[in-house]
């Protein structure tokens, strides 16, 4: 079974920085695109920032120029670099990846998420 785990919120001031971090494990054969998604109370899920396997990158436009992802193949590990934090960022963090992995008898692609971290900004 392929579980995922993020670490990194907690409560930080305006103004300042936080990095996710977002680690798969279980019988994993390839990792593709990872994304980083949140939500807010009240809110939608919003997908925040992607990274694909061969690292190209894509942004929410009200994270572009602050936000950063990243990714650690060899540690099946995705990072989210959050600069400049805004109370607006205010919310739970989710990563999500696509991932091959072998289940049981078989080898699957499927999407597996992560519970969320927490990430509080005040102003």
């Amino acid at each position: 079974q392929v579980q995922l785990v993020e670490s990194g919120g907690g409560l930080v001031q305006a103004g300042g920085s936080l990095r996710l971090s977002c680690t798969a494990s279980g019988t994993i054969l390839s990792i593709n695109t990872m994304e980083w998604y949140r939500q807010a109370p009240g809110k939608q899920r919003e997908l925040v920032a992607q990274i694909l396997s061969g690292g190209t990158t894509d942004y929410v436009d009200s994270v572009k120029g602050r936000f950063t992802v990243s990714r650690d193949n060899a540690k099946n590990t995705v990072y989210l670099q959050m600069n400049d934090l805004k109370p607006e960022d205010t919310a739970v963090y989710y990563c999500k990846g696509i991932i091959t992995a072998r289940q049981r008898m078989t080898v699957m692609t499927d999407a597996y998420w992560g519970p969320g971290t927490q990430v509080t900004v005040s102003a």
